[in-house]
């Protein structure tokens, strides 16, 4: 179910991004500011914990093989390889995340096709045949709450398809790069998600003890799989490419955070000088804020303290995450509504999605029963806040911006100028044959009505 909310959440979000190529511009110029404003926030925040918490992954990854250093010397090996990544040129950056990207892909492939070994009894640990033993277990541990309570973690994890909307502002053609790889996010689900879990319950015991009584990669169902099956190169190597993703993951979120204050400067919702960009495409007026504040909060893991700190924050990156694909269901709903306002026809879309905001609001509600009524757990104040903190700090932080800024609920959609700083295409080949004259390349759009074209290294 929760893929099927992210690849709704991907279709809405590019469906529209194939027409506006900027979220903070679209966004701005269809639902009022104020309501901008906390997305802002909520999003800013979500990345930073999300950075955080790849860093402290990286700790807990490197743990599977060794404990020799502290946790702040991984922390600051882990933050100084981020860094470097992203302080490099437009291009290193989009090459490495092809090159991760791959050996992700390419991975998964190969724990499909040991898992279907290891169902066969294949594996040299003389256990024989395994088929689908563990299929006779009930399927929902705890009942309908505990699959509503692993819920949560599931956003935590599955959160980051929308950052295609952030690098659609620096494609060269994204009324024709954004739905191709929209159409990509099928494989990926069923790859990734799917099959991968499908192979984790076919092969590993779901009351194994080692799943509750490891910590970190040792509690990872697919090292369980391989350590079992006696196939423990392949465990460690499965070790290597969890942190090869947990490094991806950091690194992209940190791209994420830098490039949504670039587009929010574009709006008039943050400084000016965030717009500034070198001839490379580095902002470094947003990248070096999102480099330190996101590596200063994964340093709250070092004292003992830091754990406890890192539960409320995931909740708080989890819930922001839900209210980021509402916000995303909210603006396509309103731009639609805008568009036939208008007298436009809706063909004239470049790309159309079938999508609905419901589920990501049936979500949000189901955290709020898990918040009242917590497993395993009894209901108090303290379990409420740290579960459902998010939405506070929304409430918040909406109600004090509309005592200071005041003003309409929602801007006048008739009155909306939808050709506004748009990107035209008379003809897509045209526009093709353009790009492949001008040679490869990456462009930032610093103001709607300038890009600055970066080419590759030779």
């Amino acid at each position: 179910s929760n893929s099927r909310v992210r690849r709704i959440v991907c279709l809405l979000l590019h469906r529209r991004d194939s027409y506006l190529v900027s979220f903070a511009f679209c966004f701005c110029l269809i639902v009022y500011y104020i309501y901008l404003t906390i997305c802002r926030i909520c999003y800013r925040l979500g990345i930073l914990i999300t950075s955080a918490n790849e860093l402290q992954g990286i700790v807990i990854v490197i743990g599977y093989w060794t404990k020799a250093l502290s946790t702040a010397a991984w922390i600051s090996i882990s933050w100084l390889t981020i860094t470097l990544v992203n302080i490099g040129a437009m291009s290193l950056f989009g090459e490495i995340e092809v090159v991760t990207s791959s050996i992700k892909f390419g991975w998964i492939l190969v724990i499909i096709i040991t898992c279907t070994v290891i169902l066969a009894g294949g594996a040299p640990n003389d256990e024989g045949p395994i088929g689908f033993r563990y299929w006779n277990s009930d399927p929902f541990t705890n009942g309908f709450k505990g699959f509503l309570t692993v819920l949560p973690t599931c956003v935590f994890a599955m959160s980051g398809s929308e950052n295609a909307d952030v690098v659609a502002c620096e494609t060269t053609n994204p009324q024709r790069s954004v739905p191709k790889a929209v159409k990509l996010v099928w494989m990926r689900l069923a790859l990734f998600f799917i099959l991968g879990g499908l192979a984790i319950t076919i092969t590993v015991d779901p009351n194994n003890p080692i799943l509750f009584g490891a910590s970190g990669s040792s509690a990872s169902p697919f090292v369980i799989a391989f350590e079992e099956g006696n196939l423990v190169p392949l465990a460690h190597m499965m070790n290597a490419v969890i942190l090869i993703s947990v490094l991806s993951t950091g690194s992209v979120a940190v791209y994420a955070g830098s490039r949504t204050l670039v587009g929010l400067s574009q709006v008039g919702m943050a400084p000016t000088q965030m717009m500034k960009a070198d001839k490379l495409g580095r902002s470094w007026v947003t990248l070096v804020p999102t480099l330190v504040v996101g590596g200063s909060l994964a340093y709250l893991n070092v004292p003992n303290t830091g754990a406890q700190i890192f539960v409320w924050f995931s909740n708080l990156s989890a819930l922001f995450t839900l209210f980021g694909w509402a916000s995303i269901c909210l603006s396509c709903i309103l731009m639609r509504r805008t568009w036939t306002l208008q007298g436009r026809s809706l063909n004239a879309f470049p790309w159309k999605s079938p999508a609905n905001p419901f589920c990501c609001i049936a979500i949000i509600v189901v955290q709020f029963y898990l918040s009242v009524r917590p497993l395993n757990d009894v209901t108090s104040v303290k379990n409420f806040f740290a579960n459902y903190s998010s939405v506070v700090v929304i409430f918040v932080v909406y109600f004090c911006h509309r005592i200071y800024a005041g003003g309409p609920w929602l801007v006048d959609l008739s009155s909306v100028d939808l050709n506004k700083d748009r990107r035209f295409y008379t003809d897509v080949q045209m526009e093709e044959s353009r790009i492949s004259k001008r040679g490869s390349g990456v462009r930032l759009l610093l103001r709607p009505e300038q890009v600055v074209t970066v080419r590759k290294a030779t």
